[in-house]
Parts: structure tokens; C-alpha cells; sequence
């Protein structure tokens, strides 16, 4: 009878809740829920906030590493250590914003908004969009090392390079390292942190589930340490090059490295690592940690439907 069916498809039901098989009703509750993806101008706010947070907090380690890869004296002067902070944090702000942003660009056209990403696409969205932003960095970088050196205004430093190099021999000096810099950096923290945090907080691990800030700490201090090794190389062989306009000793990238490999051993490649490396953890550890914060809050009010 028609009552018996209903009696005996209440009780199939019944059994297959108790048992974990999952029904229509389940399977649609189960299913995580898509991540709200930020826009175009959240992104850029993000990535401005957490660029100059960071670049203000953290400018003596990057003082510190350029002497050190330079084989300058060190600054015997606290406002000397933050000698060029102007620059670096004036661009730098605009470099992480952009950064940022393009990341997301790329996050919503590889899934178009309707799903969350997986870890490989995370990591490479934010690869590509680290080595676009060279175009910034380079330039950038090169003018704060000319301008420690030469000990004159930012401005000034911009003129003289322009002036006596030219623009693809001065001011784009380094470029190519840049982009292996900047892709393998911006991987570490818009892709392997945010990875690494998602996986320790979700963990069975007491000291870490469902602890947001244990977890982004540990997971950005991993990825900014794997971030430091691989990149610190090129960093090191940029910097050399960016400080010898003139190529005196160092005409390339590609000299460098092999004259510190050849001559001065691996260890001379990894000048100035420690302090790069306590820096990259800590602008990782801010800035992920800022972004996944206003991600999980526009996912919070997110409407349904939107």
C-alpha cells in the first residue's frame, strides 16, 4: 500500500542519517561553502595597508640586509636605519596593493567567482602575479640601494640614474632576478601561507585548530623560510648588480652569482639571509593574515545567493 511505502521510505531515511550515508538533503549541507572573492578596489586596499604596515615595522631588517649584502658598515645611527623608508614604503604600498589586486583578477577568472580555488591554483594565481609586479620592484629597489649609497634624496638618486645610465641600463638593472624574486615571494605569501594555514587551523592538532593566529603565524614562518632559500640567491645577486651601476665588478646577475658561488663559497649567497628571512615571515604573517581576515568577513555577510 502506498502508507507502507511512505512508512518504509521514512525508515530508509532514518537508517541511512544514522549511518553516514549521504542523502540529497545531507549532501547539499555538506558541501563547503564558496569563499567570497574581493574586489578589484578591496584588494588594493588590502595589499596598500599591509604593504606599509609592514614596510614601517620592519624597514631596519632591510637596511640591515642590503649593508650586509653590500659589505657596507652597518648604520651607527637610529634615524640612518631608516634611511630610505620614504621610497620603500611610498612604493612599496602601491607594489604590494598591485600585487594583491592582480592576484584576485586572476582568482576570479580561473573560477569565475562560483568556487573555491584548490591549493595549486592559489599558489600559482599569486606567482603570476608576483612576477608582474617586477615591472614596479625593480625600479624600486635599485633606487633605495643607489640612495643609501650615495646618501642623497630619492628624487635625486632618480635623476642621477636616469641621467647617467639611461633607463634599460639604470633604472631596469636587475630586472630578471626581480621577476624570479617577486614570483617565488608573492607565492609564498598569497599562496603556500594562506595553503598552510588553511591546513594546520582545519588540523587535528590541539596547538593549532581552530586557532587562526597560531596557525598564520606558524604558516607564514614556513613559507617565508622556503620563500628566503629559494629566492635569496637572486636577491643577493640583484642587489650586487643594482649596487654597480658603473658594472665595475658585476656587469650581471648571472656574474655575481658565479663570482660569489666560485670565489666566496654558498654561504656568501645567502648574505644578509637571516635578516631577509626574519622580514619575509613577518610581512607574510601581516599581510595573509589581513587579507584572509577580510575575506572571512565579507564570507560572514556575504547574502545568500551573492
Amino acid at each position: 500500500s502506498r502508507s507502507w511505502r511512505r512508512r518504509k521510505h521514512r525508515r530508509f531515511d532514518l537508517h541511512s542519517s544514522s549511518i553516514g550515508i549521504a542523502t540529497p538533503t545531507s549532501m547539499s549541507d555538506s558541501k563547503p561553502k564558496v569563499r567570497a572573492q574581493l574586489s578589484p578596489m578591496e584588494n588594493l586596499l588590502v595589499g596598500a595597508v599591509g604593504g606599509t604596515l609592514e614596510t614601517t615595522i620592519q624597514m631596519p631588517l632591510l637596511t640591515l640586509k642590503f649593508a650586509t649584502q653590500e659589505g657596507r658598515p652597518l648604520p651607527t645611527r637610529l634615524p640612518e636605519w631608516y634611511r630610505g623608508l620614504g621610497i620603500q614604503a611610498g612604493t612599496l604600498a602601491p607594489i604590494t596593493a598591485f600585487q594583491v589586486m592582480v592576484n584576485g583578477v586572476l582568482e576570479k577568472a580561473v573560477t569565475g567567482g562560483q568556487r573555491n580555488l584548490t591549493d595549486l591554483e592559489t599558489i600559482g594565481c599569486a606567482m603570476v602575479a608576483g612576477g608582474t609586479s617586477a615591472t614596479l620592484y625593480g625600479p624600486v629597489d635599485l633606487i633605495m640601494i643607489q640612495q643609501q649609497k650615495r646618501q642623497l634624496g630619492a628624487i635625486d638618486t632618480a635623476k642621477f640614474i636616469l641621467k647617467k645610465f639611461g633607463v634599460m641600463n639604470g633604472i631596469f638593472r636587475g630586472f630578471w632576478s626581480t621577476v624570479v624574486r617577486e614570483a617565488i615571494y608573492t607565492g609564498g605569501y598569497l599562496g603556500i601561507a594562506p595553503v598552510l594555514t588553511k591546513a594546520l587551523v582545519t588540523s587535528d592538532m590541539e596547538m593549532f585548530k581552530g586557532k587562526d593566529y597560531a596557525s598564520g603565524l606558524t604558516g607564514s614562518t614556513v613559507a617565508g623560510v622556503i620563500a628566503a632559500i629559494l629566492t635569496h640567491p637572486a636577491d643577493t645577486s640583484k642587489t650586487c648588480m643594482q649596487a654597480d651601476l658603473e658594472c665595475k665588478t658585476y656587469p650581471s646577475a648571472r656574474k655575481a652569482f658565479f663570482d660569489h658561488l666560485y670565489n666566496k663559497g654558498v654561504g656568501s649567497l645567502y648574505k644578509g639571509g637571516l635578516a631577509r628571512t626574519t622580514r619575509l615571515c613577518g610581512a607574510f604573517f601581516i599581510v595573509s593574515t589581513l587579507r584572509e581576515k577580510v575575506i572571512s568577513y565579507k564570507t560572514e555577510n556575504m547574502q545568500p545567493g551573492k
